[in-house]
């Protein structure tokens, strides 16, 4: 089974005074890969600006505008079409070995390999001196801990917004143990990280129509790399797996790998901006 899926998503930015010169990069496109095909992209702003089509550095599509001429107001809209599989997240075998998994995360070729993603950064860093923790019990396979993590984070954080910024830091979020998407998601990297399990922080949409929790506007959860299984997506702050509701974008370390809008404005005073994002499916 597959669905089809239209994301309608659109942003409008308005100056006080005029803007001489700007430049900005979306990362907002529907990857493709082995459950997202057939995407189709038609992104436009009111300036009529050229829209630039580039890769960025962990292999993603981004839209980049620098409009020619000054101005006070630009809009840009964006519509996705494409296909999206069902996706089962049980679909491999439960009863693997899992000596030979706890053994792989300690060779020293995985953690090279892993680098990337096993590494703290600023927003995955937990405080030295703090009393939060999860650390994974030996009795229980990995992605059994994986389960419990994604639960224990689902209970750690009270979903609200407002009381943080795309640059909160854990020690912040934990101290209020309230927050959005992306802290759920810091949160749960972290520990994962810190239990020697490579996990990258993943951008994209969520269909909201099955009473799903997230971000209006993008949503974040974890994939987890399990060793003799692959990567595995985990949604903290719904306390599921990712599964056919999840519309991925990029992955990375971290939100700032996966900013979906970034922009330099040359310009004075104040500006608004108002985001929309609308996501439609229809099961074929």
């Amino acid at each position: 089974m597959s669905n089809e899926y239209k994301i309608t998503y659109k942003t409008e930015n308005t100056y006080d005074n005029w803007v001489n010169n700007a430049y900005w990069q979306f990362l907002i496109i529907p990857m493709e890969n082995d459950t997202q095909h057939d995407v189709n992209v038609e992104f436009s702003n009111s300036l009529f600006a050229d829209n630039d089509h580039s890769i960025n550095g962990f292999g993603f599509k981004t839209i980049r505008v620098h409009p020619k001429i000054k101005f006070k107001q630009i809009n840009f809209e964006a519509q996705f079409s494409f296909i999206k599989d069902d996706i089962d997240p049980f679909d491999f075998p439960l009863d693997l070995d899992d000596t030979l998994a706890n053994d792989r995360i300690k060779e020293l070729d995985f953690k090279i390999d892993f680098e990337s993603f096993l590494k703290r950064t600023t927003l995955t860093s937990l405080p030295n001196r703090t009393s939060t923790n999860f650390e994974f019990d030996s009795v229980n396979s990995i992605f059994e801990n994986l389960q419990n993590l994604n639960d224990w984070t689902f209970n750690y954080i009270q979903f609200k917004t407002g009381v943080t910024q795309v640059d909160t830091e854990l020690k912040d979020v934990i101290a209020s143990r309230q927050g959005v998407c992306q802290d759920f998601t810091h949160l749960f990297c972290a520990m994962s990280r810190k239990n020697g399990i490579p996990a990258r922080y993943v951008s994209g949409y969520l269909n909201q129509e099955h009473g799903l929790i997230g971000d209006s506007q993008m949503h974040a959860w974890a994939e987890v790399y399990i060793p003799l299984v692959g990567w595995k997506g985990f949604d903290p702050t719904n306390n599921i797996m990712a599964n056919t509701n999840h519309i991925k974008v990029c992955h990375g370390k971290d939100y700032k790998d996966c900013s979906p809008l970034k922009g330099i404005i040359y310009s004075q005073g104040q500006n608004k901006t108002k985001y929309s994002v609308k996501v439609q499916s229809q099961q074929q």
